[in-house]
Parts: C-alpha cells; sequence; structure tokens
C-alpha cells in the first residue's frame, strides 16, 4: 500500500495523507477548505521499511482505509512554564 503525502499552505505542520496522488475525493469540502492548498511533501510505501515521524503507521493504514485519508495535527505546543513549576513542586 502506497501513500501520498501533503503539506497545508495554511497551517504549519499539518499533513494530509491519501491513498492515491492527486485523489482527494474521499476528504470532506470543508476539510480541504481549512487545509488550503495541498502541497506534495512525498509518496510513502506503507509495509513498514520506513518509520513516520509523527504518525502511528497501523493507524494511517486503518484511517486510509476506513475514510480514504488520514489527518497529521501539529504536536501541542510545550507548556515551559507548567513544566518549570511541576519540577519545582517536586523538589
Amino acid at each position: 500500500m502506497f501513500c501520498a503525502i501533503y503539506r497545508s499552505n495554511k497551517r504549519d505542520q499539518t499533513y494530509l495523507y491519501v491513498e492515491k496522488r492527486d485523489d482527494f475525493s474521499r476528504v470532506p469540502a470543508e476539510l480541504m477548505q481549512s487545509f488550503g492548498q495541498p502541497i506534495l511533501t512525498m509518496l510513502l510505501p506503507l509495509d513498514g521499511k520506513k518509520q513516520l515521524a509523527h504518525a502511528d503507521l497501523s493507524k494511517v493504514k486503518e484511517m486510509l482505509s476506513a475514510q480514504g485519508y488520514y489527518l497529521q495535527l501539529p504536536p501541542p505546543p510545550e507548556n515551559l512554564l507548567k513544566e518549570h513549576l511541576a519540577s519545582q513542586s517536586n523538589k
């Protein structure tokens, strides 16, 4: 199984995985509108030989089969103040 990975031109660190290159037919129109113009990042075989940086391979394959796309959102921002306060309370 292969997939095409696109990055958003509107949202930083947001990626859309689809089953076939340039086939967004199964992606909801609202998602495509908020995602913006997709920019092809890479074509990737989902055979397990390569690891995905910020996504679970089995989850990606499951979502591609079930709904035809997988949306990878950016990780939540670090809350350095919260981490600092937590480390101070442990002392």
